[in-house]
């Protein structure tokens, strides 16, 4: 790998924003293609952060740290792959389900998947059913990521999946799931794609769902 790539991998590896940022301009200007930078560095770098932490060697704000130099990389980086129409691999609508403010985890799972070049519509939190309905429907998403804290507002997974049913959107779109007392069996019974326990795990569910 050239240097600048080289070095771009390592500052994201490293959680350091402002040089991840430079290393990019840097590999622009040495005039490497906006999809090589995105591939051959910033992904692989996002990969092995994602490896670290499946291994216990990183933890939460070290992935986090990661994350925010991965995003810091792409706020250069994003207008030169617009301008050479390289797409993201998928576009998610992401959201904490109604009745349930936390939204800690479902941002680092956001900008986990930003980092793994998915176009993130981040609701928010406390997104009823209709508001998954509206933006699905206005965005042609891929795949809905919802997320809950709390064993009372689980159930707004299943009333989601079905409104969904409801609009005939159902079939267009993956569905995956995450938070503390979510299990991959209340996935299975709420009729969801998927379930993911951490962020780095989120991302790696994504690719298998949408076959990336």
């Amino acid at each position: 790998m050239e240097e600048s790539l080289q070095n771009l991998y390592t500052y994201i590896v490293d959680g350091n924003q402002k040089m991840a940022a430079a290393m990019v301009q840097q590999a622009l200007d040495s005039g490497f293609d906006p999809s090589t930078i995105l591939n051959q560095s910033m992904l692989t770098a996002m990969a092995e952060v994602g490896r670290l932490f499946e291994e216990g060697e990183y933890f939460v704000p070290e992935m986090l740290l990661s994350a925010r130099a991965m995003q810091a990389g792409l706020a250069v980086l994003k207008p030169h792959l617009a301008a050479a129409d390289v797409k993201p691999r998928g576009t998610v609508v992401a959201g904490t389900v109604q009745g349930d403010l936390h939204d800690i985890g479902k941002n680092l799972v956001c900008m986990m998947l930003e980092g793994a070049a998915f176009e993130i519509l981040d609701l928010g939190a406390d997104v009823t059913p209709a508001k998954f309905v509206e933006a699905v429907r206005d965005s042609g998403a891929d795949l809905v990521a919802m997320s809950a804290l709390l064993t009372t507002t689980m159930g707004n997974m299943r009333a989601t999946i079905d409104a969904l049913k409801a609009a005939g959107l159902r079939e267009q779109v993956k569905v995956m799931v995450g938070g503390a007392p979510l299990s991959q069996t209340y996935a299975d019974q709420i009729g969801a794609d998927g379930y993911a326990p951490d962020a780095s795990r989120a991302v790696a569910l994504a690719c298998a769902l949408i076959g990336v």
